[in-house]
């Protein structure tokens, strides 16, 4: 049974795979082996829009739930 992604289901390694990912093809068969549901339209827009970004492993981290560092946080001030 495959699913419609939502983005805040996603793990940190699903997003590292989906990152790797070449071309749409790869990322329609990742999703697929995932239990994914994308169409190939989905596929090629996400290819698209990550042509031009490029995570550190920090941001990525914080993307995928990672930890929280504190004077990047919401939740924290600098009086913490």
């Amino acid at each position: 049974m495959t699913k419609k992604i939502n983005k805040n289901e996603l793990t940190k390694e699903q997003i590292e795979k989906a990152m790797q990912c070449k071309t749409a093809e790869e990322l329609l068969s990742l999703a697929k082996a995932e239990g994914f549901d994308i169409t190939k339209e989905e596929a090629e827009a996400y290819m698209a829009e990550m042509t031009d970004v490029e995570l550190d492993e920090k941001t990525l981290s914080k993307a995928a739930g990672g930890i929280c560092y504190m004077e990047d946080c919401p939740k924290h001030t600098m009086a913490d």
